[in-house]
């Protein structure tokens, strides 16, 4: 047995014989790691960090889109010039249906103008009513009435539930709108089926610009209390 300094005690200090340690290291065969897409890098990895956008493998340094200059890369000039685009085409297609009702209106407004005097020669209506105050239509009747319509004129200080008082007693048709239970006779404007508010003057119709005039044409039907739009199609306008 040898005597061994502190200094040497250790198997390796002193080249002991029974030792089985190796000192040498085994060289490596394994997977040498995910290489890097980018051009001129040598990197690797140990695992993949692939790019969600282009699908390739990149190492840490050129994992962010514009590192590896990415092929699927969206500039943010352009999502803005997308969005300007976008924006201006919503405000174009606003602009082009304005338009368009304006010009449906003047058409409209056009077209009344012509048949006032038609309407004026046939219209009954008060006679006490001052020239300046009159406003003429023609009243498209109820399904089943004995006329198809007829031409009336009104004071247009009036509501429009006094206006439909005074065309049902023009046109003899029957009048129940104070019978909670029973239909009621509405006015509907033919361009779109809509009813005109009982409560509304039709002063006020015609100066707010809603496209009715004197001349234009108008639907008295009996609806459900309910019925706020008319099918104006099945009428003979």
């Amino acid at each position: 047995m040898q005597t061994i300094s502190k200094e040497h005690i250790l198997e390796d200090a002193h080249g002991c014989s029974r030792s089985n340690v190796s000192t040498e290291h085994p060289e490596y065969t394994g997977p040498r790691g995910y290489s890097c897409s980018c051009k001129d890098c040598d990197k690797r990895e140990l695992s993949r960090v692939v790019c969600e956008h282009c699908h390739q493998n990149y190492c840490l340094s050129h994992r962010h889109q514009r590192d590896h200059e990415c092929s699927e890369l969206e500039v943010p000039a352009d999502r803005m010039t997308k969005t300007t685009q976008h924006v201006q085409q919503i405000l174009e297609n606003k602009k082009a249906k304005s338009e368009s009702k304006l010009t449906g209106r003047k058409s409209r407004q056009t077209a009344a103008k012509v048949a006032l005097m038609k309407i004026k020669m046939a219209a009954v209506g008060d006679k006490g009513i001052p020239q300046t105050e009159r406003v003429y239509f023609q009243i498209v009747l109820p399904s089943g009435a004995k006329d198809n319509s007829k031409a009336m004129f009104f004071s247009k200080k009036w509501t429009v539930g006094k206006v439909v008082d005074i065309a049902a007693s023009l046109a003899a048709l029957r009048n129940e709108n104070n019978i909670g239970t029973a239909k009621k006779l509405r006015l509907f404007d033919v361009d779109d089926g809509s009813m005109l508010g009982m409560d509304i003057s039709l002063e006020s119709i015609i100066v707010g610009n809603m496209g009715l005039c004197s001349g234009s044409t108008l639907v008295i039907e009996y609806v459900d209390n309910e019925c706020m739009k008319l099918d104006v199609s099945k009428y003979n306008l």
